[in-house]
């Protein structure tokens, strides 16, 4: 007996050991918490980025001055330039070398860019982009370096890297230094209208005339900062440009008879401009209400007829901008008016031919002071003299000028969707002053942070232009079928805009949207609109990156968003949020204690009686099929037809990432549940977000398709 219970008694050791040990090397895993927090993402703060988001004590960039000479040869489309660089090396590093850009190599005929592009052959495409995707005689328009010399005249080393140049120091630059030197260019403008581009030249046969929209048109420094070192990432043609801010002396030499405007202050008005022109100039500069006609369209249309051989040349400074462009043609028309910002005069420009008219002379002007009034509103005063609107038939921008689509058809006519297309992007490139012309990200590296900041705010100028605006990105609903289409051909918003699919929803319209969902539905207002305007003083004519806006936003609002930072920037998860179950309950007092009682009947309505004191108890089991966590927003809809709001924080999410049970009680019988009713949180299957569970007939499906 003593044998038997000792076998069974190590048996049950053994077994308990095998168990103990078996729980001991159970693997562990990962915190793959939707709310752990950034910081493996974010760059270490240091003195010159704070873990607060703003600029710390040591923080520095560089400055770069130019001086340049620039001719444009109307008869051959061809600029020719000489410009004096002088680098300032504020940064604690010694250099041995510099970067230059040379954007224009982009469309040299030995470019790599059309190359990296995989194309098949369509069975049907437009003459206009077969011209353009298989042109018989590609078109040369790389810049042709002349010379690259000490200030003194010596050749300077130098290597050509595609779209980058490379300037070899004769000895290295050390903190606090200047280098000075020069270069010498030419190259052919593209006429952007027939083979695409950036800026370039549209032809007029009437009179055999050009509209030039001019812009990367000189060799311009690379940033070098502590984040990247040099930015010196190849242009592919899409993701944009980083650049120094810099003060530019600019002459420019055109056809006498041609208006232009260009990047800084002109001067020498009394020179290239008539005295009609300066007096209406005067007036203008005191007028708020409408614009003040610079010269007429019949000036426009005289001039245009009569090709001047003669030259003039327009004489510019501008201060403390990160980029030049200009645009100039005789068959400009010029209106302007003054905008009031905050007791500060700004003028409002609007260069456009008699094509573009009347659709721009009754609203390009118009909404670019629009757009400096409402973006002063909520980032920064706009600190510039002017911003110009150019009928450009594209969408560009550079400090205080931007190049704009929109026509109205021969007769002078225009229908509601080009009048609103011409203005949405009117707004929004003259927005780009803000960002990234002044907030100064990186657009090569992060197109989110220009495009996409830029777009929100967008919203908000073109509902002050009209509250009746047709907005069509930035709503949550509209962002609902692109984030909810094929993975694999989505990109997470934190993702270089070169290497992404469809690259307006990812870096326009998705971060614009989330900014939308922070103010509307998770932040409000207030702290939003703080946040956002301190991140923008923060990072005036500085170079912010994204770990400095998701630390500002969060530490001038007191609200920990990295949870929507990791969901919304970091993956491409979607949001989807259900009513799994609802069970009912009333309440019976027995004696000291209450009973809850389930109601197994039907709907919602309680088939027992309730007791007198009892009230009705909702126990409702939300599920979350979509990765991302969201607040959970319930309309209880009474059966006396009154209804009530509530919002679950995203918090609600945190113990259990798939569903959570909530009781809600009430003195009133309800109805209906309904989850995000006015649809503010993108959520992309609105089919589980009813109970009683709504049921569609097979007409009502195809209707919605069909909508959708």
């Amino acid at each position: 007996m003593k044998r038997i219970t000792l076998q069974l008694l190590t048996v049950f050791f053994i077994g308990a050991s095998v168990f103990a040990q078996e729980k001991i090397t159970k693997q562990g895993h990962t915190n793959q918490n939707k709310f752990k927090q950034l910081k493996d993402e974010l760059a270490t703060p240091n003195s010159q980025r704070t873990a607060s988001g703003a600029p710390g004590v040591n923080y520095t960039q560089q400055k770069v001055d130019y001086i340049m000479d620039i001719v444009l040869d109307d008869e051959h489309q061809k600029i020719t330039g000489k410009e004096t660089i002088l680098y300032h090396n504020n940064s604690k590093d010694e250099l041995a070398y510099l970067w230059v850009q040379l954007d224009q190599n982009v469309r040299a005929k030995d470019s790599k860019s059309r190359d990296i592009a995989p194309n098949k052959i369509p069975e049907v495409i437009n003459k206009k982009w077969f011209d353009r995707s298989f042109p018989s005689n590609p078109f040369d328009g790389g810049f042709n370096i002349m010379s690259v010399t000490n200030i003194d005249g010596s050749k300077l080393s130098h290597t050509i890297n595609q779209t980058m140049m490379r300037i070899d120091l004769p000895k290295p630059l050390a903190s606090g230094k200047t280098f000075s030197f020069k270069i010498e260019w030419w190259y052919n403008i593209n006429n952007h209208r027939k083979d695409g581009g950036r800026s370039g030249f549209e032809h007029f046969t009437e009179n055999n005339n050009n509209n030039y929209v001019i812009a990367q048109f000189f060799p311009r420094l690379c940033v070098y900062d502590n984040v990247e070192g040099w930015q010196n990432d190849q242009f592919w043609g899409r993701s944009e440009f980083a650049l120094e801010f810099g003060d530019y002396t600019v002459n420019i030499t055109t056809p006498k008879d041609h208006m232009l405007g260009a990047t800084g202050v002109l001067q020498n008005e009394k020179e290239v401009l008539t005295k009609n022109e300066l007096n209406r100039l005067a007036k203008a500069r005191k007028t708020y209400d409408n614009p003040v006609l610079i010269r007429t369209q019949q000036e426009a249309i005289r001039i245009e007829k009569t090709k001047s051989k003669e030259t003039k040349t327009w004489k510019f400074v501008a201060k403390n901008v990160r980029d030049y462009a200009f645009a100039t043609s005789r068959k400009f028309i010029w209106d302007a008016m003054a905008v009031d910002i905050n007791g500060k005069s700004v003028m409002a420009y609007s260069l456009y031919s008699k094509e573009a008219n009347p659709l721009y002379g009754e609203h390009s002007t118009r909404a670019v002071a629009q757009t400096l009034k409402t973006y002063s509103k909520y980032t920064f005063d706009y600190p510039y003299h002017k911003a110009i609107s150019v009928d450009g038939q594209m969408g560009m921008e550079y400090p205080q000028i931007c190049f704009n689509p929109g026509r109205p058809e021969a007769d002078g006519t225009y229908s509601d969707r080009v009048k609103y297309r011409m203005i949405k992007v009117t707004i929004h490139e003259v927005g780009h002053n803000f960002f990234p012309m002044i907030v100064n990200s990186d657009e090569r590296q992060w197109t989110w942070m220009d495009e996409g900041l830029n777009s929100y705010v967008e919203m908000l100028a073109e509902l002050a232009y009209d509250k009746n605006f047709p907005i069509t990105r930035g709503y949550p609903k509209n962002i609902v079928k692109y984030m909810s289409g094929d993975q694999s051909k989505i990109a997470p918003i934190m993702t270089k805009g070169d290497n992404v699919y469809e690259f307006g929803n990812n870096a326009y319209g998705k971060p614009a949207t989330a900014l939308w969902i922070l103010r509307e539905t998770i932040m409000g207002h207030d702290l939003f609109d703080h946040a956002f305007r301190t991140y923008s003083q923060r990072w005036m004519f500085k170079h912010p990156t994204p770990a400095d806006f998701f630390r500002s936003m969060e530490d001038a609002s007191g609200v920990d968003l990295d949870w929507f930072w990791r969901g919304w920037f970091y993956s491409t998860d979607v949001n989807d949020i259900g009513i799994k179950s609802v069970k009912k309950y009333h309440t019976k007092i027995v004696g000291d204690n209450v009973n809850f009682i389930e109601d197994k009947t039907e709907g919602l309505s309680f088939g027992a009686k309730k007791g007198k004191d009892s009230k009705y108890h909702y126990e409702i089991t939300y599920n979350k099929p979509g990765g991302l966590v969201m607040p959970i927003i319930v309309q209880f809809t009474y059966k006396d037809g009154s209804s009530e709001k509530k919002v679950y924080p995203a918090q609600i999410w945190r113990y259990n990432d798939k569903e959570v049970t909530k009781v809600y009680s009430t003195s009133k019988e309800l109805s209906k549940i309904t989850i995000d009713p006015k649809q503010e949180t993108a959520d992309v299957d609105t089919s589980n977000n009813n109970w009683p569970k709504e049921s569609k007939n097979q007409f009502e499906k195809f209707k919605s398709k069909i909508k959708g």
